[in-house]
């Protein structure tokens, strides 16, 4: 292991026994209610072919998604296998995104667990690597009530000064957030925000008529996204922005701009493209596109393997499609 791995697993194991702790900036957090909208891509891992974490990929595939628009990198998260992290190189791969991001587009670090205190220690971490921001999905496979979900956030929102977005995904974590639990977190400075993956489009607008302040509100399901800022959305973290960055960032930029036909037109031209990369489970339909578009390797971690024939030939007629094929 090297040295830098090395110093990322001390820091972290640090982090954990609770030290290296900050006073609130709440600049800071205002500040992120601004810079967190649009185009956001939930950033994919990529691995060498014997499973390792690839670095130099990682590099080209921040570098691509600048380049092409994407305003905001939020690595460590489901799409970026997360679950088959280990501490050390789930604060590497946050570490080094802020690192080859240079402030140039904000970062928005996975910090999610099902234990709170592993959350917590996460959260420190990313606040000590420089990240932008914090994204915590609710704990998944302990099934907490209202009230435990509730108490889990405020306890990582009070550990850092950064910005924190509740990862709202029930299809993933079996609870859900209800609007009224989050109306409840919005009472907590740092706590500014939410990815919503329910596809339920009235929830945009529930959250905003309980919230007493400025909720930024972003979309975690691409197939709705253009939907979603319709309800009164700021944006998306996307999946299909990994292989679609330019589009996808064109489509916010156009709405922004009150271009509602052509962002529409766009939206369109990528739903085979939103739909396919679900045909199994994320990210593997992801990676398989990745790697047919020359970006990345297609290795999983198991459990995740390899999508099926059917599904590739899916994949592979979403993308000529969508023209996003030579």
């Amino acid at each position: 292991m090297s040295s830098g791995r090395v110093g990322v697993k001390l820091r972290f194991l640090l982090l954990i026994s609770g030290e290296d702790r900050v006073a609130p900036d709440l600049g800071r957090v205002m500040s992120a209610r601004k810079i967190f909208q649009g185009s956001l891509v939930a950033l994919l891992t990529p691995f060498q072919k014997d499973g390792s974490l690839d670095l130099p990929g990682l590099t080209r595939h921040i570098e691509w998604q600048i380049e092409n628009g994407t305003e905001g990198l939020c690595p460590a998260g489901t799409t970026g296998e997360s679950p088959t992290l280990t501490h050390d190189e789930h604060g590497l791969v946050v570490a080094h995104t802020v690192k080859i991001a240079g402030g140039r587009v904000p970062v928005m670090a996975g910090a999610g667990s099902n234990s709170t205190h592993e959350a917590v220690a996460m959260a420190r971490h990313a606040r000590a690597v420089g990240a932008d921001g914090l994204l915590v999905v609710a704990p998944y496979y302990n099934k907490p009530t209202q009230e435990g979900l509730y108490r889990h956030y405020m306890t990582v929102a009070d550990a850092t000064d950064l910005p924190l977005f509740v990862y709202n995904v029930p299809g993933r974590s079996v609870v859900e957030v209800l609007p009224e639990t989050l109306s409840r977190l919005a009472g907590h400075p740092n706590i500014v925000g939410v990815k919503d993956a329910t596809a339920n489009l009235v929830r945009p607008l529930q959250v905003k008529r309980l919230t007493k302040k400025k909720f930024t509100q972003l979309s975690g399901e691409d197939g709705t996204a253009l939907a979603f800022l319709a309800s009164g959305g700021d944006g998306c973290i996307s999946v299909t922005a990994n292989i679609a960055p330019r589009q996808c960032a064109q489509m916010h930029k156009a709405w922004r701009e009150g271009r509602v036909a052509e962002a529409m037109d766009i939206q369109q031209k990528l739903t085979p493209v939103h739909d396919a990369l679900f045909c199994e489970s994320n990210p593997g339909p992801l990676k398989y596109a990745a790697a047919k578009l020359g970006l990345c390797g297609d290795t999983l971690r198991l459990p995740l393997h390899d999508v099926s024939v059917a599904s590739g030939k899916l994949i592979d007629a979403a993308l000529a499609e969508a023209g996003l094929t030579g």
